[in-house]
């Protein structure tokens, strides 16, 4: 499985594995479907979030970065802060109050990325919205 469907709020997003990541990738296709909330990042700037608490996902840093372009999905593995994954919808420098993190980026939105800042915007005065991936 290569290609899958985001559905954030109202929009709909076609997506892709990132083949650099192979290991997150295939963690995360275990918990597939995989359904959420999504909110606005605290620290990060333009991005949306997932808190996943202490939820592991038995992975390491593979293709990890802390400053993911928009339409970048990235897994942060849990260790000095608690394990989440963002999605960048602009201008973002991955944080958390204990500072700049790393997170692998796993997954790549291919279309419809014009909807991003509404999603952005849509969780920051509307609050959690409702996200899910699942095979395309």
């Amino acid at each position: 499985m290569d290609n899958l469907r985001v559905i954030a709020g109202p929009f709909t997003f076609d997506a892709r594995f990132e083949s650099a990541a192979p290991k997150t990738c295939a963690a995360f296709q275990a918990r597939m479907p995989f359904a959420s909330k999504v909110v606005h990042v605290r620290w990060s700037g333009e991005g949306v979030w997932i808190p996943l608490g202490d939820l592991q996902f038995g992975v390491d840093y593979e293709n990890n970065t802390s400053f993911p372009a928009p339409g970048q999905v990235i897994l942060y593995p849990g260790g000095i802060s608690e394990t989440e994954i963002l999605l960048a919808y602009g201008g973002v420098r991955f944080a958390s109050k204990v500072g700049q993190l790393a997170g692998n980026h796993f997954v790549t939105l291919t279309s419809n990325l014009d909807k991003l800042p509404e999603l952005g915007r849509l969780c920051l005065w509307h609050g959690a919205q409702d996200i899910r991936f699942e095979a395309a």
